[in-house]
């Protein structure tokens, strides 16, 4: 018998960067995230959070100078979000573009058909994607 039903679980994605600010224009610039809370020096590492405050995910970001982070392991690295409104979508690409990031062909061209590709400063891709969750 299944147990009650539980609310959805809010996501943190976590990951190391060797340069947290050279990551904020495209996060927070670029993709229209807050910057929810910075910290320095926490037990030997710096980071920031960002996102939307009622979103239920948020990206953290973190370095420390004893284990450098280095770049993207692949270009299919991705972090996909999910427009489906026309105008909606475009309007967050036109802030991709207008924040001084250009589109890049998708590792997977699946993802070229109805959404554009980002690369951040560590070469992990951010796909915007005019279409809705369907899963």
């Amino acid at each position: 018998m299944p147990g009650p039903k539980l609310p959805p679980p809010k996501l943190r994605v976590a990951r190391p960067t060797d340069d947290i600010d050279a990551l904020l224009p495209f996060y927070r610039d670029g993709l229209g995230l807050e910057v929810l809370y910075r910290f320095d020096g926490h037990g030997g590492f710096d980071g920031v959070m960002l996102g939307h405050p009622d979103a239920p995910y948020h990206l953290e970001f973190t370095r420390t100078e004893a284990h450098p982070a280095g770049r993207a392991p692949t270009q299919d690295n991705l972090l996909v979000f999910y427009l489906p409104d026309q105008q909606a979508w475009r309007a967050a690409v036109d802030r991709m573009e207008q924040a001084g990031f250009a589109a890049v062909p998708a590792f997977n061209p699946y993802w070229d058909a109805a959404g554009r590709t980002f690369e951040d400063a560590d070469g992990y891709r951010v796909v915007l994607q005019n279409a809705a969750w369907s899963i």
